[in-house]
Order: C-alpha cells, then sequence, then structure tokens
C-alpha cells in the first residue's frame, strides 16, 4: 500500500515538474516585459541583446514632464 503511494506521488511531481519547465506562451512573456518596463517581449529582448535601452518605450512628452 505505501509503495503504491509513493509510485503515486513520484508520478505527480514528475508532473509537476514537467509543467514548470515548459516554455512560457507569448502573451505571459509579453505581460512579465510589462513589469520589467518593456511594451512587450520583442523589445525587453532587443534591450538584453542587442542596442536599445528601452527609451523607445516612452513617449518623448511623458519624458520631459510636458
Amino acid at each position: 500500500m505505501m509503495e503504491k503511494k509513493r509510485h503515486a506521488l513520484r508520478k505527480l511531481l514528475e508532473a509537476v515538474e514537467h509543467e514548470l519547465l515548459r516554455k512560457p506562451n507569448r502573451k505571459t512573456l509579453d505581460r512579465l516585459s510589462l513589469l520589467a518596463g518593456y511594451q512587450d517581449w520583442d523589445l525587453f529582448q532587443e534591450a538584453l541583446h542587442g542596442e536599445g535601452d528601452g527609451e523607445e518605450n516612452y513617449d518623448v512628452s511623458e519624458k520631459k514632464g510636458t
């Protein structure tokens, strides 16, 4: 009986780990990018791996306070 419970728990743990390691979908990535201050995943990736610095995320009038 105890061995069956251990086996079931092991299978459950494997299923949970599989779900946690799955790549997030685009909608989730866009939302996470918003938390970091970027409009979407593409702009966030450009800032991380390219020349972008995130300035395109802000309206010029907002930066000047007008």
